[in-house]
C-alpha cells in the first residue's frame, strides 16, 4: 500500500502559501514540497493531494491519502465533487484543481483518512513543517489560475 500524507499552508488566506507531501512506499519515503507567491489554503491542501497522486509510478497499488483538511477529504469520500462535476464546476472554488483531480482519482481510486492537524501526528507534522517552509522560500512559484482569477471565483 502507498500511503500518502499531505498538508497546505497559506501566510494569510490569500497569501503565500506551499504544500508537503510525505509518501511511503515499503521502506521508500519521498517528500514533495513547492510554495507559491499568492494563493489560499484549501488550494495548497488540495495541491497537495494532486502532487502526491502524481508522483506515482505504478498503477494497481492500493493508495491511503492523510489529510487534515475536511474539505479536500469530505468533498471527495462525501461525493460531492461529482454533483461540482456535473454543474461544471459553476461558482465553485478552485475548480482547476478539482478538474486536474478527479482523473487521478478515476485511475487510482485513493482512499481518504481525516486526520486532526497539529495534533502529534508525525506525518502530518512533516507535511506541515514542508509546507510553512515552502511558502517562505524565496524562491515561490505563481498561482496562475489563482492570479488570474481571484477577483472572479467563489469564496474560499
Amino acid at each position: 500500500m502507498i500511503r500518502i500524507f499531505t498538508d497546505g499552508a497559506a501566510q494569510g488566506n490569500p497569501g503565500p502559501g506551499g504544500y508537503g507531501v510525505v509518501m511511503k512506499y515499503k521502506d521508500a519515503v519521498k517528500e514533495l514540497s513547492e510554495g507559491f507567491r499568492l494563493t489560499t489554503n484549501n488550494r495548497m491542501e488540495l495541491l497537495a493531494v494532486i502532487k502526491g497522486l502524481e508522483a506515482i509510478k505504478k498503477d494497481g497499488i492500493p493508495i491511503t491519502i492523510y489529510s487534515d483538511s475536511k474539505y479536500v477529504v469530505e468533498a471527495v469520500e462525501k461525493g460531492w465533487i461529482w454533483g461540482w462535476q456535473k454543474k461544471n464546476f459553476a461558482k465553485k472554488a478552485n475548480a482547476d484543481l478539482w478538474q486536474r483531480y478527479i482523473p487521478l482519482h478515476q485511475k487510482l481510486k485513493p482512499k481518504f483518512v481525516w486526520i486532526r492537524g497539529h495534533a502529534g501526528h508525525p506525518e502530518n507534522e512533516r507535511c506541515d513543517y514542508l509546507a510553512v517552509k515552502a511558502a517562505q522560500s524565496y524562491t515561490l512559484l505563481v498561482d496562475q489560475w489563482y492570479e488570474q482569477n481571484k477577483n472572479n471565483s467563489a469564496a474560499e
